[in-house]
């Protein structure tokens, strides 16, 4: 398959995905949004060349500085499971390097107009944010999730694959909440929280 991006070509609609883990599904929604050409993926050296879905693998972290000089729009595609740590320095690092983060959303999530969600965030297919509830910076909502209304998710977090934050709940920042995992209203989560696959959450958690 020829490669489908526009690398080598500046543009203000292109847009650089850091890591590979979480590529692949990143790659569907932007492709389904329409508002971003995807100009290539960073990834460990040794991948440099091939391809993801038809996107080439054009870097790894070194490239990074000169590549968004002519893409600055990027999105970490990289996992986040066990630890938000390199998320979270790959998002400062880029910031300093004057990067851009645009929030992407799959047409099929529906997102409230009175909810608010912040720079590099990714709202996955079938994912739903309700009304008065606001997500930070750098997460992943990922496919079929449900963030209830009031509900706060604070940056670098992942609300992972079919899971339920109910009403008013809090998130702290870089905390990882497991795919179908269920949280009782306005519950309270610490930072740095790993809540497992199927939990069901009925107190405070520190």
């Amino acid at each position: 398959m020829p490669p489908k991006s526009d690398f080598g070509t500046q543009s203000g609609n292109s847009i650089l995905l850091i890591g590979g883990g979480h590529c692949k599904a990143c790659i569907d929604v932007i492709e389904q949004e329409g508002k971003y050409r995807i100009a290539g993926i960073v990834d460990l050296p040794e991948k440099k060349g091939q391809s993801v879905l038809g996107y080439p693998v054009v870097g790894s972290d070194g490239d990074v500085p000169e590549l968004i000089r002519s893409h600055p729009n990027v999105l970490i595609t990289l996992g986040q499971i066990k630890s938000p740590i390199r998320r979270m320095e790959l998002f400062n690092d880029l910031m300093q390097m004057g990067a851009r983060f645009p929030v992407i959303k799959s047409p099929l999530a529906y997102v409230s107009p009175h909810a608010q969600v912040a720079d590099g965030t990714i709202v996955m297919h079938h994912a739903l944010i309700n009304a008065g509830a606001r997500v930070g910076r750098n997460c992943i909502i990922n496919t079929k999730a449900l963030v209830e209304h009031d509900a706060v998710i604070e940056d670098h977090c992942h609300i992972s694959t079919g899971a339920v934050v109910n009403g008013g709940v809090e998130i702290g920042s870089g905390s990882f909440f497991g795919s179908n995992a269920v949280c009782k209203e306005y519950i309270e989560i610490g930072e740095n929280a790993v809540i497992g696959c199927g939990a069901k959450i009925t107190k405070n958690i520190p």
